[in-house]
This record gives structure tokens, C-alpha cells and sequence, in this order.
């Protein structure tokens, strides 16, 4: 069966769908057969990047390593039994679909709470949660006290990650490993940062993740977008010299990639 990745967080703009589109090229890069599946039906950012690659790509006549993205199949909802949600038979076909022809399932969700979403991280064996250097975003994972300093109790999404972990304990499935990824992160040591480091650590320590380095805030993942390009393409598309940012983000993925400890997975870029 083919390995479910989940990058998900409750909250926009943590560089889900940019973590997503470089981790699914970079195992694609290693040799692997990577599927994609975008969650959020309204914006479908990720859906987006993997439609503008292959655009790009054909424009240009350029056959680089890709995943396969697929859409959500519509379900006649006179099928279903009482009782039973749409959204629920929409994602197991998606994934039945995939799984045949895939080693990673790769699903982005919505920067919301969704039953969509909900579902898949019960789905996860692996399960990515970029966030921002800041307690706005460390708040979806547990509230603090004014200082910053006193860790008071989990908020709503580590309770939703709780809730899938015991749906795949009674399953009799493997538990979810489980990776927080510092993200978009500036260059100064700030006090803020420092406390953001301590407070994830004594988190990590309480609700079960593991903290991995995740993207410093670059222009480059902007200039990307369109095009669909990742940061592992630059070579491929004539950019003969990469500049200093772009080798760090570089190193930065390949830390990432061997932080996620995938099944299989070996880095050569």
C-alpha cells in the first residue's frame, strides 16, 4: 500500500502547499511514484502549482519528474447508505484510485477545519504540520500563558490529531508519526524565536511530534509558483548558476526530506 503523507494546519499561510509541491518533486526526484491530492475545494493552491507545472513544462517541451495529481471523483449521493458522508466516499476513491499506481500519497489540506480534512489525518502515516515562527500559529497547537512561557493545555487541532490517532489504534493501524516543521523562518535570533524553540520542545515532549526545520522566508518560493517550478528544477530550466539563498533553500529541502525518514526514500539531489 502506498505511503499517506498529510501536511495539514487549521490555520492559512504556513507554506503548506510549498512544502507539499517540493516534498512530492523531491520524492519523485528520488525515483518514486507520487500522487497528490488537494483538500481545499475552494482555493486548491496545490492543485493550482501541479496544474502551472505541467503547463510550463509542455510550453517548454521539458519532461522533468512530476507527481500525478488527482481530483476528487464525484459520488451520486443516491449511493449512499443513511448515515453515510459524501465527502468520506470522495476521499476513499481518490485514494483508491491512486494507491495502485503510487508509492506516496501526498494529501494537502485546507487551512480549516473540515470533515475532509479530518478523515485524511486519520489516513496519515506520516503527518507534516508547517508552522509559523509565532504563537498565533503555536496556538492552534496549545494555549500558553501571557509570558509565553507555561504550556496550559492542547487546543483544536492537536485534539483533532489526537482523535485520528485513536480511530487508527482502534483500527489496529501503525501510529502517526507525527512532524512539526518550524516554518518561514527569519534570519535573527529573536527573543520571540528562542521561546517559540523552548515552547515546542516542552510540547513535543507532552502531545507526541517531532520538531524538523522547515523553509526560511525566501522570494524565491513566490517566483516559483507560476511557473510550477520547485527549487530542485532551477538547473533543468537554465538557471546555470544558483545564488546563495537558493543553494541554503536547497540544503534546507534535503534536511527536511531526511528529517521525514520516509520509507524507502534516499536523498540524491
Amino acid at each position: 500500500m502506498a505511503h499517506i503523507i498529510v501536511v495539514g494546519n487549521e490555520k492559512g499561510g504556513a507554506g503548506k502547499s510549498t512544502v507539499s509541491m517540493h516534498v512530492a518533486t523531491a520524492l519523485c526526484r528520488a525515483g518514486h511514484r507520487v500522487g497528490v491530492l488537494d483538500l481545499d475545494l475552494r482555493q486548491q493552491t496545490t492543485g493550482s502549482y501541479i496544474r502551472n507545472r505541467k503547463k510550463f513544462l509542455e510550453a517548454e517541451g521539458l519532461d522533468l519528474p512530476s507527481p500525478i495529481y488527482q481530483e476528487l471523483p464525484e459520488i451520486d449521493q443516491a449511493s449512499l447508505q443513511p448515515g453515510e458522508n459524501v465527502y468520506d466516499h470522495r476521499l476513499s476513491a481518490a485514494v483508491a484510485k491512486l494507491e495502485p499506481e503510487t508509492d506516496f500519497i501526498l494529501i494537502d489540506c485546507p487551512g480549516s477545519h473540515t470533515r475532509l480534512s479530518q478523515v485524511a489525518h486519520s489516513l496519515a502515516d506520516t503527518l507534516i504540520t508547517p508552522l509559523n515562527d509565532s504563537f498565533v500559529d503555536f496556538d492552534l497547537l496549545a494555549h500558553v500563558d501571557s509570558m509565553g512561557d507555561k504550556i496550559l493545555g492542547p487546543s483544536v487541532y492537536a485534539e483533532m490529531v489526537w482523535n485520528a490517532r485513536q480511530l487508527r489504534a482502534q483500527a489496529g493501524l501503525k501510529p502517526i508519526d507525527w512532524i512539526v516543521l518550524r516554518n518561514r523562518l527569519g534570519a535573527q535570533n529573536m527573543v520571540n524565536k528562542q521561546k517559540m524553540e523552548k515552547a515546542l520542545e516542552r510540547l513535543a515532549k507532552r502531545i507526541g511530534f517531532r520538531i524538523a526545520p522547515g523553509f526560511s522566508e525566501r522570494v524565491v518560493f513566490r517566483e516559483l509558483f507560476p511557473r510550477g517550478l520547485t527549487l530542485l528544477d532551477l538547473k533543468d530550466v537554465g538557471v546555470k548558476q544558483l545564488n546563495i539563498s537558493n543553494i541554503a533553500a536547497r540544503q534546507e529541502l534535503r534536511d527536511l526530506i531526511k528529517e521525514l525518514n520516509l520509507p524507502g526514500v534516499e536523498i540524491n539531489f
